[in-house]
Formats: structure tokens, C-alpha cells, sequence
């Protein structure tokens, strides 16, 4: 394993149980204490995790956010199982957002299994797949290229969404939380993230649950905007919250 892919998952391990020991880390990566407090060390300096005396606990600040090529790895597996769970809400015909983010990728890798679809976004890397699929046009929305997120934000986007409806709206969100709603840590990526969501019918969030109960800097979806949560798994309390205010929950089969 590289040093990269191990630091990556030592973050996924860190944000999953909040907190993680050199010895533990050692014993699961097979590697000695020296390594392994390198890679903390390059990890609080890259602002990932906050380091301990023995270990690393989970970094919390709300304006915290991962690049594109640091989330690509992260729960990967309950991604695909939220995409999958996600593509049973389209039919053949619709016309949908797909937002920029990895679940929202994994779904369009799966487009291809529907027919006549209308997708706009704002994900270079969901347009370069969605051209080799058949059965589905891609209007991409123009703006600012976002560094290190292969995503374009800003007022252009107004322009291609001007007079424009989509069926649903399938949005990724940083954090989810039943009292904030959906947040993402950067004001540009929020007020881009509402452009999408004003001229959709149903708001569909896609949403693992290691960002379920958090909240980060910029809100761009209330929870009373949105209609569905697709999710790997959820905790009880949380999902009556939700539930409580109408929002569905559909948690996706392993």
C-alpha cells in the first residue's frame, strides 16, 4: 500500500470511530509506530486530522472539506450501494441534476441502464462519463472551475438553469443534519448547490452515513426542501427526526 492510500484510509478510520491510537493503527496497517506517526504528523499539518498524545481524533471543524481525489477512496462501497439505491428513484424520460461529488459519479456510472435521460451538471468528471453513455443527454453548467474538485460554481450556472425544471435532484452534501439540513464547508459550492435545487421537483440527498448528525459552514438545503435521503445506514433518533418533518429515508441494501 502506498503512503497516500494509507494516510486517506487512516482519515476514513479517524472520521469513522472519531478517534484512533498509534498502536491500533500499527496492528491494522502492519506497519512500525515511526511510520505511522509520520503519517499523522503529514496529516494534522495537511489539516486532516488533530493529533493526540498516542494517537488522532477526528478533525471537526465545520469548514473542513476534502478534495476530490481525497474523497474518491473514502466509503466507496456504501457509495455504490447508494448509488444503486438511488438509480431505482429515476425512470426512463426524466430529466435530473446530478451534483457534483463520488456517490453522485457512482450513479451516473449507472445511467446507462435507463433510457432518454436528461442530465445536468456540474461535475467534469460525471460529463466525461455520462459522453460514453447511450440514452442520455448532458448539459453541463458553466461558472468558475472549482481547483482540485473538477466542478464549476458560481453565477454562470444562473444562466443554465434559467427556465429550466427538472424532474428530481440528486445532491451530495458534506454534512446532514435533521435541525441544519444539508451544509458543504464553501459558500460558492452552497449558492450553487441552491441554483440546482430551486428548479427541481423533488430533492433527493445522497448521503453516507459518516456525514449524517454533522454540520459544516454553508446550508443550501432546509430540511423542509427536501423530499428523500438515500443513505447506507442511519441512526434511529436521526431518522425519526427526519421522518418527523416528511422527509423519506430510503437506506440501501448491502
Amino acid at each position: 500500500m502506498f503512503a497516500e492510500e494509507r494516510r486517506i484510509k487512516i482519515v476514513d478510520l479517524i472520521n469513522e470511530r472519531r478517534k484512533m491510537t498509534v498502536d491500533e493503527l500499527c496492528e491494522l496497517f502492519g506497519v512500525s509506530s515511526a511510520t505511522i506517526r509520520t503519517d499523522l504528523r503529514e496529516l494534522q499539518r495537511a489539516g486532516l486530522v488533530t493529533r493526540t498524545h498516542g494517537g488522532a481524533i477526528q478533525k471537526t471543524k465545520t469548514g473542513f472539506e476534502l478534495n476530490s481525489k481525497q474523497r474518491e477512496v473514502q466509503h466507496l462501497r456504501e457509495k455504490q450501494r447508494i448509488a444503486r439505491a438511488a438509480l431505482a428513484l429515476i425512470d426512463d424520460g426524466d430529466r435530473i441534476i446530478l451534483d457534483t461529488g463520488t456517490t453522485a459519479l457512482e450513479l451516473a456510472k449507472l445511467l446507462g441502464d435507463r433510457q432518454n435521460i436528461t442530465v445536468i451538471t456540474n461535475d467534469l468528471e460525471i460529463g466525461g462519463v455520462l459522453e460514453e453513455t447511450e440514452g442520455t443527454d448532458v448539459l453541463l453548467m458553466g461558472g468558475i472551475l472549482r481547483k482540485r474538485f473538477h466542478c464549476t460554481i458560481g453565477i454562470q450556472g444562473r444562466d443554465t438553469c434559467a427556465g429550466l425544471t427538472v424532474d428530481k435532484a440528486f445532491m451530495g452534501a458534506n454534512s446532514l443534519s435533521p435541525h441544519k439540513g444539508a451544509t458543504t464547508p464553501d459558500i460558492g459550492q452552497a449558492e450553487t448547490k441552491k441554483l440546482m435545487i430551486a428548479i427541481a421537483n423533488r430533492v433527493i440527498i445522497l448521503c453516507d452515513n459518516s456525514k449524517i448528525g454533522k454540520v459544516s459552514f454553508a446550508q443550501f438545503a432546509a430540511t423542509d426542501q427536501i423530499d428523500v435521503i438515500v443513505a447506507d445506514d442511519i441512526d434511529e433518533d436521526i431518522r425519526s427526526a427526519f421522518e418527523e418533518k416528511d422527509v423519506e429515508i430510503v437506506v440501501a441494501k448491502k
